[in-house]
């Protein structure tokens, strides 16, 4: 079943979680090819190193191809992706909470395409952040959702995100060098 679908439209990637539900693997792949910066992005910021973003990856979409069948449309489809990836994430940070940290890994991966030392600069400015903040600059400026989109996905109020981000944005002009507002 091939049909012409317009890049992240909510429509189209509902069509994709129909198919999934019905268990078409082609709708999975072109499901993760639509939603796969967005989530990256989300696992990255949460748990701040690549490995297990990668494995978060994996993980969500393999619940959401199991799950394609109870999902209720309702207009926002990345939204509940984005709740499925932070959420195994939250559990794999609980889960990890007893053992010894390691040594974060540099930002790579989809959506971070730049030289290693641009990588380890916007690394060292994303951990001055809070999770929350840095939750809400990586869903805004790095996969691109508006700030009402991005307070669905982490189920705060608008103000409340907008309030983190002009924080955020704050605390990385600081770590930078630029003017502190």
């Amino acid at each position: 079943m091939t049909e012409e679908l317009n890049p992240g439209r909510a429509e189209d990637i509902e069509k994709l979680i129909s198919r999934m539900a019905e268990g078409d693997k082609e709708a999975l792949a072109a499901f993760y090819q639509e939603t796969k910066g967005p989530v990256y992005a989300l696992a990255m910021s949460v748990l701040g190193e690549r490995h297990g973003a990668e494995d978060i990856m994996q993980e969500t979409y393999i619940k959401a191809y199991g799950a394609a069948a109870s999902y209720e449309p309702r207009g926002n489809p990345m939204a509940w992706l984005l709740t499925i990836a932070r959420n195994l994430a939250l559990m794999r940070i609980r889960s990890q909470k007893g053992r010894d940290d390691e040594l974060k890994e540099d930002l790579s991966g989809p959506g971070f395409e730049t030289g290693s030392v641009d990588r380890l600069t916007l690394k060292g400015a994303l951990d001055t952040l809070g999770e929350e903040e840095r939750q809400v600059v990586v869903l805004h400026a790095v996969a691109g959702f508006t700030h009402k989109e991005a307070a669905a996905m982490l189920n705060m109020p608008l103000s409340t995100a907008l309030s983190k981000y002009h924080r955020a944005l704050a605390k990385l002009r600081k770590h930078l060098g630029g003017e502190g507002r």
